[in-house]
Order: C-alpha cells, then structure tokens, then sequence
C-alpha cells in the first residue's frame, strides 16, 4: 500500500462526509425553523442518513485507496468521530455519552463495509 495513496483518499472521504453532513444539516435546521416539526419528529430520518453519509463517505476513501477498504472507510469514520469529539469536548465542555459511543461504533463499521464495497467497485477486472 502507497501512502500517498492512502491518507488523500482518506481525506477526501471525510470532505465527503462533512460536506453532506453540513448539508443536509443545513436543510434540516431550515424544514425545523419554517415548520412546524419538532427535532425529535425527524430524529429517525437525521439517525438514517447519518449512516447512509458514513456508508458513502467509506465507499469514496475505498474506491480511492484502491486497496484495503475496510482500513480506509474505518480510519476516515474514526477521524470523523474524533473531530466531532474534539468540537463537543472544547466547545461544549461535554463528553460522549455512552449512546454516543455506540452511534460512532456503528459509524465506523458502516463506514469500514462502505470502504469494502468501494474497493471492489473500483477494481478493474
């Protein structure tokens, strides 16, 4: 495995998850502010397309790294989860919680068979 390959395609699937995170954030906050839902009203829909987002964010850093998916889709959830750690901890002064923990857990193995799928769309058979 070529690192030079590696970290940029790990980093280009992070974009792609904070990219469509703030995205769809943005519309979300925007149906919240206009409408009458609640927060908890969508919670189900907000909890699906963060792992759709974790799912395509692993399958671009896969296709990229061309070789060991599972290591490029795990790593770019992980520094997902630790960015978002960092953001809660030092501007929030909170922790995660343990039912935080366990949405990052599932992040990171929805991201890690998203960078599977990615390799094997992007070999050339």
């Amino acid at each position: 495995m070529t690192y030079r390959g590696f970290f940029p395609a790990v980093l280009f699937g992070l974009t792609t998850i904070l990219v469509i995170a703030l995205s769809f954030s943005l519309v979300v906050s925007l149906v919240l502010t206009f409408t009458s839902l609640t927060e908890h009203s969508v919670q189900w829909l907000i909890t699906i397309v963060a792992f759709v987002t974790m799912f395509l964010g692993g399958t671009i850093a896969g296709a990229r790294a061309k070789e060991r998916g599972w290591i490029a889709g795990a790593i770019t959830a992980l520094l997902f989860s630790l960015l978002t750690f960092i953001i809660q901890y030092l501007g929030y002064d909170n922790s995660f919680t343990n039912e935080q923990y366990m949405y990052h857990g599932g992040y990171i193995l929805a991201a890690a068979f998203g960078g599977i799928i990615g390799v094997n769309l992007s070999s050339n058979k």
